[in-house]
């Protein structure tokens, strides 16, 4: 293992940035210092290998030798295969090296049999995963940036000296500009939304679910830079879970608050998220806000439902009897949203690796609803398209083993000409219409805030 120090920057985008326009280049983002919960930022750039599955074709290319080659295999197993065994981690660094990128939601048809009905227009991998021999830690408690490496590969050490002098430089990329050239608009009416809704309830009377995450998608056209949107993005919507993915197919830009699944050692945990309230300009209103979604029933019925479905989902690759709920029903609070969030924690099974835990919970249970199979049929049946990345997970799985991941909430897609990005939430029989409808806009609020200061600006 080689490790050596870098400058701090108490924004890492400015360490990003010296990358930020090379394909495969990708940043988890605690949006530090506009965020202050997160501690760790993660920088990658040119893979050893990528792998990169549309529908239950996983296409690998090894970077280092040029050589391709296709597979039918379960992508959770051949990025487990590509990882190779288990490292040691000396460093005291969350991540050194190993596999990093998003697994989209409809990955998920790998792993269920649902119908095909919605439409899909956005040709980006099902998964897209590299496999990084080095990496950029930024520790912003200890307020000091690493360069990690297992030197898995020759190439590696040869770059090692150019690697340390492009992440010393002054050199920043503030990014080329964007510009927003359509009006948004969602693929659901208001009226197109209620019968939606209005057939969920359906579904929850007749015993087919208990609860049904139901997303609207919006999208406009843009011209431009990604990599510039981000950079407002994290500014108006900060969040501890943020991510920026540049691919050749398109880019990835999270502002996520939501853990999946976080794996060190052999300890597991998981925090979903159910049950929102808006945020407001004046504390007495923001605070009665807050209180309101701490004692609504409805919200605590709906947040208790994913509880119960994720510590199964988790028992499968946890110890028996090790699955326990330290936290129900904490208050999380955010630049535009209340949120109700629980913590489910685990201990897994010896032998089981977290990308056996990743496979047995995918896709996350807090964006699918309960029982998740039903829902997720429910979902294809009224979402007018595939949701692509979104509700999928960006994950880092390292070398050590260790893993930590994301839900693909608050996340916007851009693919050719075209910004997309969803929100929803979950109907419960007690769920109103009206109530759910702005819901969907609360969540949108940081992406649709976006796209207004790109027109004033």
């Amino acid at each position: 293992m080689k490790v050596s120090e870098l400058p701090y920057h108490r924004d890492s985008a400015n360490l990003f940035s010296k990358v930020a326009d090379e394909p495969w280049s990708m940043f988890l983002d605690s949006a530090y210092p506009e965020n202050d919960m997160g501690r760790y930022d993660i920088i990658v750039a040119r893979p050893a290998i990528t792998l990169e599955t549309y529908a239950d074709v996983t296409h690998i290319v090894e970077m280092y030798n040029d050589k391709k080659t296709t597979s039918k295999k379960d992508s959770f197993a051949l990025v487990k295969e590509y990882l190779g065994d288990i490292d040691e981690n000396l460093s005291g660094l969350p991540f050194c090296g190993g596999a990093l990128g998003y697994f989209s939601y409809d990955l998920g048809r790998n792993l269920e049999t649902l119908p095909d009905i919605s439409q899909q227009d956005i040709n980006m991998p099902d998964m897209a995963i590299g496999i990084y021999d080095w990496t950029v830690v930024v520790d912003h408690h200890l307020r000091r940036a690493y360069l990690a490496s297992y030197c898995r590969y020759e190439n590696t050490t040869q770059h090692w000296a150019e690697l340390q002098e492009l992440f010393s430089s002054d050199s920043t990329n503030e990014g080329r500009g964007f510009h927003i050239k359509t009006d948004v608009e969602s693929n659901m009416t208001k009226e197109e939304y209620a019968e939606a809704f209005d057939r969920v309830k359906n579904y929850i009377l007749e015993g087919d679910c208990y609860q049904v995450n139901l997303a609207q998608r919006f999208s406009a056209e843009f011209e431009g830079d990604s990599w510039s949107a981000y950079l407002k993005l994290r500014q108006v919507n900060p969040a501890p879970f943020s991510s920026y993915i540049n691919l050749p197919s398109g880019a990835v830009l999270s502002s996520s608050p939501e853990r999946f699944l976080c794996v060190t050692g052999d300890q597991v945990e998981t925090k979903p998220i159910k049950g929102t309230k808006p945020r407001s300009d004046f504390a007495y209103e923001d605070k009665a806000l807050a209180v309101s979604l701490l004692e609504s029933e409805k919200d605590r019925a709906e947040n208790l439902m994913i509880v119960d479905l994720l510590r199964n989902d988790i028992s499968k690759a946890c110890k028996s009897g090790s699955v326990v709920v330290p936290k129900l029903f904490s208050l999380e609070t955010y630049a535009t949203v209340h949120h109700l969030v629980s913590t489910i924690s685990g201990c897994l099974v010896k032998g089981k690796h977290a990308l056996d835990l990743l496979r047995d919970c995918f896709p996350g249970g807090s964006i699918t609803g309960a029982p998740k199979h039903r829902s997720m049929e429910i979902i294809e049946e009224l979402e007018p398209h595939r949701r692509s990345v979104y509700c999928g997970s960006i994950a880092y799985i390292g070398f050590d083993g260790n893993m930590d991941s994301n839900i693909c909430i608050r996340t916007l897609t851009q693919y050719e000409n075209k910004l997309y990005f969803h929100a929803g939430g979950g109907i419960v029989w007690d769920s109103k219409v009206d109530a759910e409808y702005k819901e969907c806009f609360d969540k949108a609020a940081g992406m649709l805030k976006l796209f207004k200061l790109e027109e004033a600006s």
